[in-house]
C-alpha cells in the first residue's frame, strides 16, 4: 500500500516531499501516485537506442524532476547521474542506470499494488 511510512522504509525523504506538498500528506500520496504511474522508461531507451542524447537528456532531466520535488530519493540517484552525464552528451553504455531506474520505479510501483 502507498503510504507515508512504505515509502519512508524504500528511502525516500517524505518529510521533504510532504513540505514541498503544502504539509498535505493526502496531497503528497496523491502526486506521487500519479508520479509513479505516469513515469516509465520506453522514451529514455528508445533515445538512447537511437543515440539521441538530446531527447535522451530531455526525457530524463523531466523525470529528475518530478523525481526530486517529490523527494523520491532512490529513484532520484540514478535519474539524476544519467541526466548529468547526458547533459555532457557523455556516450556511454546507459544500460546499469536506465536498469536502476527502472527497478526504484518497480518498487514504487509495487506499493501501489500491495
Amino acid at each position: 500500500m502507498l503510504t507515508i511510512e512504505a515509502l519512508r522504509e524504500l528511502g525516500a525523504d517524505v518529510e521533504d516531499g510532504v513540505r514541498r506538498c503544502v504539509n498535505n500528506e493526502a496531497f503528497y500520496l496523491k502526486m506521487v501516485d500519479k508520479a509513479v504511474a505516469d513515469l516509465h522508461t520506453d522514451d529514455l531507451r528508445a533515445a538512447l537506442g537511437e543515440g539521441d542524447l538530446s531527447r535522451a537528456f530531455e526525457i530524463c532531466h523531466g523525470m529528475k524532476g518530478v523525481l526530486a520535488n517529490l523527494s523520491l530519493t532512490p529513484a532520484l540517484r540514478p535519474a539524476g547521474e544519467m541526466t548529468e552525464l547526458l547533459r555532457q552528451r557523455i556516450r556511454m553504455d546507459y544500460e546499469p542506470l536506465t536498469a536502476e531506474l527502472e527497478k526504484q520505479l518497480e518498487l514504487l510501483r509495487a506499493l501501489k499494488e500491495a
